[in-house]
């Protein structure tokens, strides 16, 4: 595993990556840019799959997006918390890939983990910064590191964005990687209960909102993204 990326895309679940910003990833791999996905949980608590399904699933969608790893941090599905054990956890994972830019969940929406997440994940960015929190990886102390930008995705639930991505050359390639979480979504063969995501209804929302998304900017997907602080811009002109 080569552990250094660009970007670094760490989400509560499987499967939260590519329902949220599965475009954009795929955007900026084919650009060159090296991706690493972390989810925090393995989705235990899912209402439909089991972990050990899901993780193959989310391996599947791994090599559709072209992500260079995949795994989780063990934290626990539903319950865990922005504590100190869970912050050390998640800045070790990013001192560890070093990424300049890092994807994460929106800061509230209809699954609460989600809401946790962005906001553990968003902490940790900035403690991952201190010298004087000290974390290891293998026995070694890590040098601190912080990334440059941290953008949250817009999932299940509409804010509104403060940048769009472009995906519209990308689409097809989000709808196989998610097409890879079989568990998950609408399968008529399925004796599984239903969930708000396996719902008949929910791929087509997903393209609702990339095209609601596209057409804010002009062009006929995207994916939206808040962000914590001001986008900085050195030329007005080259603005999209």
């Amino acid at each position: 595993m080569s552990d250094r990326v660009d970007i670094l895309c760490v989400t509560a679940h499987p499967d939260d990556a590519e329902i949220s910003c599965a475009g954009t990833i795929l955007r900026h791999v084919s650009q060159g840019r090296s991706v690493g996905l972390v989810e925090l949980t393995s989705g235990e608590l899912g209402t439909r799959g089991t972990p050990e399904l899901r993780r193959a699933e989310a391996e599947a969608s791994r090599v559709v997006i072209g992500a260079a790893f995949r795994y989780d941090l063990g934290l626990a599905d539903g319950f865990f918390q922005a504590d100190r054990a869970s912050l050390i956890t998640v800045i070790t994972a990013i001192r560890r890939h070093r990424p300049q830019a890092i994807l994460t969940n929106a800061m509230r929406d209809r699954h609460p983990d989600h809401g946790r997440g962005a906001s553990l994940v968003a902490e940790a960015g900035f403690l991952s910064g201190l010298r004087k929190v000290i974390t290891q990886f293998n026995g070694v102390d890590q040098e601190v590191w912080r990334p440059t930008t941290v953008l949250h995705a817009v999932q299940d639930r509409w804010i509104d964005p403060d940048l769009v991505i472009d995906i519209s050359l990308f689409w097809e390639g989000k709808m196989e990687a998610l097409r890879c979480f079989k568990s998950q979504f609408h399968d008529p063969a399925s004796t599984e209960p239903l969930s708000p995501i396996s719902r008949p209804d929910f791929l087509p929302f997903l393209e609702g909102r990339a095209r609601e998304m596209g057409r804010l900017i002009g062009v006929e997907y995207g994916e939206g993204f808040t962000m914590e602080r001001p986008l900085a811009i050195g030329d007005i002109t080259s603005i999209g």
